[in-house]
């Protein structure tokens, strides 16, 4: 006998879900709609969805006349360069936290995290002027350490609470063998880490994809990255940009899914 209770919380449930999705992804939809239209049709009011001819004009003009190409360069060894530096000493350290006996080692985890929630507005200045001091203004290297400053505090926190819920045995094992503390933790320790890592790793990338202000104030023309050239391209050419920057994280969402599904719930069960 069909459970009519059931029914009804589980069509109010994925209603609920229909109508949160719908109002997210409305907006991308919409942008990747109006990068498709004629001038005409994009400033219509009321705004024309479905009822208007698709044209490329707008994406085949943003690629010859602008050098969104480079803007996309940047970006991405901007977000990628970071990310690698994060995930490196931001996993030793957080090795460290974890498992040496260091004394106010959860209040130290505590600070890292606060330093990671500070506002961009307090660390700017600060960041602008050591940049310029080092002659690192308009330089990619430059926007990649200023990236590392809330990446890094962000990996040290992930990658702590998620070497916690390992065994210690692994690596008391590990040594018993005649491995040492680096070797059992990055032959043993770091590929049952994997899909944490590459959980934390998908993060580093969007935060620093996305991340605008460091960029603004810290580039000019060299190491301009796509958030930057949005903001100065018009309605439609920005909607032409803002499309093509989702598209490589989608992908490598797409491609990571399983892993990053497995990163975010590790531990899980155990805690």
């Amino acid at each position: 006998m069909i459970n009519k209770k059931k029914l009804l919380q589980g069509a109010i449930f994925y209603g609920i879900l229909s109508l949160v999705m719908l109002f997210f992804l409305f907006p991308i939809f919409f942008m990747i709609i109006t990068s498709l239209k004629s001038p005409l049709d994009a400033y219509a009011i009321p705004p024309k969805l479905f009822n208007f001819i698709p044209t490329a004009n707008n994406w085949i003009r943003i690629f010859i006349e602008k050098p969104i190409l480079s803007y996309m360069y940047n970006s991405i060894v901007v977000a990628f360069g970071t990310t690698l530096i994060s995930m490196v000493f931001g996993s030793l350290a957080a090795y460290s936290l974890a498992r040496f006996q260091i004394k106010q080692a959860n209040k130290i985890s505590i600070f890292v995290l606060l330093i990671r929630m500070l506002p961009p507005f307090a660390a700017v200045i600060p960041i602008f002027l050591i940049m310029k001091r080092f002659g690192l203004l308009d330089a990619k290297f430059g926007l990649i350490i200023a990236h590392t400053t809330f990446n890094l505090p962000f990996v040290v926190w992930m990658m702590r609470e998620f070497i916690l819920t390992l065994p210690l045995e692994i690596e008391e094992a590990g040594m018993m063998d005649g491995l040492s503390r680096f070797q059992t933790f990055y032959q043993l320790l770091l590929p049952l880490l994997k899909p944490s890592l590459i959980a934390v790793s998908i993060f580093c990338v969007i935060f620093s994809w996305s991340e605008f202000l460091f960029a603004f104030l810290l580039t000019q023309t060299e190491a301009k990255t796509m958030p930057v050239a949005i903001a100065e391209l018009s309605w439609q050419q920005a909607s032409v940009a803002g499309t093509t920057i989702i598209i490589p994280i989608f992908l490598l969402s797409i491609c990571v899914q399983k892993h990053l599904i497995r990163g975010l719930t590790f531990g899980a069960i155990k805690n």
